[in-house]
């Protein structure tokens, strides 16, 4: 194990709740080496912050400690747990969720419930709404700096116990590709879905072909056009759409130099669908 401590919240940077977990880490171990994932998660918004640790955690050596607190049940009876992941970092979060796509896509094989008994900072008992100070980054930081191992976090839970948010799995119908707007490329407005590349091979898909693209929440259709499957924002000429694999090996809806996003007022999660058709060359004899 490292001693790479990983934070994530919801918190965000205009108060000392962040440089506050901060410094209890580096109390724990001076040499500690502490990095952000974000700590821009919109406010309660669980799916963005198991997608977050998704597009982060794979990046990162065996070893690494994420604390990730995204967290609009502190107090409550909600379990306080780390998990382990196949590829043998740690994620140390409330069970709430946050560990959805983690657990899809890269896979769980150990969870511990945190005894706070033990794993807690000291004289912080009566304190019910900061566990992101109190329990996770004094545990994390614990665990991250050898002081204590996975063992001695507290009690084993089973994995199939770990709370999951609801998230569909991509299909086609009737040549018909369906998934949902995972999540935003926040910067840039681009939208990214849940399906893999390789799925979307399946409808003989080549650079430079033609695509309809529908776009609905549970409520209406926000979107339908065609556009071009490119290999780069390059491909298509400035202020046109484009279908394109992202940085996760999944497609990517986008406008060149523009935000789809807010153009056409799209959100995320799995209210948000997506359908792709491929539409047939016109061959001219």
């Amino acid at each position: 194990m490292n001693n790479h401590l990983v934070l994530q919240t919801d918190f965000g940077t205009s108060d000392g709740a962040v440089s506050a977990m901060y410094g209890v880490a580096v109390t724990v171990n001076p040499e500690i080496r502490i990095f952000d994932l974000t700590h821009d998660i919109p406010q309660y918004n669980i799916w963005e912050g198991s997608y977050r640790l998704y597009q982060t955690v794979a990046y990162w050596p065996e070893g690494t400690v994420f604390v990730s607190v995204v967290d609009p049940g502190v107090g409550s009876e909600r379990r306080s747990i780390v998990a382990k992941t196949a590829l043998n970092q740690y994620i140390i979060t409330p069970d709430n969720g946050t560990l959805t796509h983690i657990k899809n896509s890269i896979g769980i094989v150990e969870v511990r419930m945190i005894d706070e008994t033990v794993n807690r900072l000291p004289h912080s008992g009566e304190s019910y709404t900061f566990h992101g100070r109190d329990v996770y980054a004094f545990t994390g930081a614990r665990l991250a700096s050898k002081l204590i191992t996975f063992e001695q976090v507290g009690p084993t839970v089973p994995v199939d116990s770990v709370v999951e948010l609801p998230k569909g799995d991509p299909s086609i119908t009737n040549h018909v590709l369906t998934g949902h707007i995972d999540i935003l490329d926040i910067r840039f407005g681009n939208l990214w879905t849940n399906i893999d590349r390789i799925l979307f091979k399946k409808l003989s898909a080549e650079y430079g072909d033609s695509f309809e693209v529908t776009i609905e929440n549970d409520t209406r259709q926000v979107y339908k056009n065609i556009m071009t499957y490119g290999r780069t924002f390059a491909d298509i000429h400035l202020g046109e759409p484009l279908l394109y694999v992202n940085s996760l090996d999944k497609i990517g809806v986008a406008i060149n130099q523009g935000s789809f996003a807010k153009a056409y007022h799209i959100e995320t999660g799995a209210t948000w669908k997506i359908s792709i058709r491929k539409i047939p060359k016109i061959v001219y004899n």
